[in-house]
């Protein structure tokens, strides 16, 4: 009999990087002697990612729905749809889910894993997510962070842990790409939703001071809440010529491979997959070395540069270097981000996965 596993999500029509990267986990395991199911908490009945035709999809609400007023009945439809389907091991995505599914599965004989997705500092203004993160090393039997660096965090902030706290990284969802970056395209991206996290605030602003462009151009593409406010103020920094703002797509590939290098601006992070994407594709990254992430896939000076985090100047003067690098040089990068992502080769990390499913 197959074992059965549940991936529990907030939304699976999102285009974000968590939800690319648990679709492809799933359907990774799908190849495997399990049955796979991903609950959504919310919608789910049109992935933005591709899910294979394996997978049994559910979605508890539809629309827009406030969790606090459906708190209970969420519990109850996590905890209903487990005993209903027999699930062996569920997988929370992202730690706040833990707030239901903590007390869902509470007094079942289930293996329940915590796939936290940001890093264990940032809770978002939601206070429920350092109490989903308490509960989750109490009650969980593995804790998944994205970094060594939120693994300590995790085992250093917390008392009262029963759960298990390991590393896995994310996948590269891009592999074996033939592709050569070039300098000449003159096109510096940056991919994700258009929010606070993502600094684009900060990136426009760096951007306003590279003083001589020379005819590059800064491609952001995503969707998000703060889209308008990102538009209005690249008007207000007289640089919407220099700016292409677009809107999320599932061909994103095709803007990696016109870009020459890629700029992440973010406040904080987990494990950027974006990072991979842009890295599979030859890259070379200028970031904010937030926490957590960039330090652990951006080898300062050898396949990008790493800057103060929100120091708008110094992310000015990075994408200016690589702006004007020799050609040898940025060759060099390209070709030693490209060999970073070895380092995260799907099949390696799905092992990991089956080791505690």
């Amino acid at each position: 009999m197959k074992k059965k596993i549940c991936f529990i999500v907030g939304d699976l029509n999102c285009s974000g990087g968590t939800e690319r990267v648990t679709s492809l986990i799933a359907n990774e395991l799908a190849k495997y002697n399990y049955e796979i199911h991903i609950f959504s908490l919310k919608n789910g009945d049109k992935p933005f990612f591709t899910v294979d035709s394996s997978i049994k999809i559910f979605g508890l609400f539809n629309g827009e729905v406030s969790f606090k007023k459906k708190f209970i009945s969420t519990i109850c439809g996590i905890r209903n749809y487990i005993k209903v389907n027999q699930i062996d091991t569920v997988i929370s995505v992202e730690s706040i889910t833990c707030i239901f599914a903590v007390p869902g599965l509470f007094g079942l004989n289930i293996n329940h894993i915590c796939w936290e997705h940001f890093n264990f500092n940032v809770n978002l203004g939601v206070k429920l997510r350092d109490l989903a993160r308490k509960w989750a090393a109490k009650y969980c039997d593995y804790i998944v962070t994205l970094t060594h660096r939120d693994q300590e965090l995790w085992k250093n902030n917390l008392s009262n842990i029963r759960s298990k706290i390991i590393t896995i990284v994310n996948p590269s969802t891009f592999e074996g790409v033939e592709h050569i970056p070039d300098l000449d395209f003159k096109i510096v991206l940056a991919v994700g939703r258009y929010r606070y996290q993502k600094g684009y605030d900060l990136l426009l602003q760096a951007w306003s001071r590279v003083t001589n462009k020379k005819g590059w151009k800064l491609v952001i593409v995503g969707e998000g809440e703060d889209k308008q406010k990102i538009i209005e103020l690249s008007k207000l920094l007289k640089i919407d010529d220099t700016v292409e703002i677009n809107s999320s797509t599932d061909n994103i590939a095709q803007y990696f491979k016109n870009a020459s290098f890629y700029c992440m601006s973010s406040r904080f992070e987990g494990l950027p997959m974006v990072l991979l994407e842009a890295q599979s594709f030859g890259l070379p990254i200028v970031s904010f070395d937030c926490d957590t992430g960039p330090a652990e896939l951006i080898n300062n000076g050898v396949s990008g540069y790493l800057v103060e985090p929100e120091n708008i100047e110094k992310l000015s003067e990075a994408m200016t270097k690589m702006m004007n690098l020799d050609k040898n040089s940025y060759l060099r990068m390209c070709m030693n981000a490209k060999e970073n992502v070895n380092n995260f080769k799907v099949n390696e990390i799905v092992k990991k996965w089956l080791a505690i499913l």
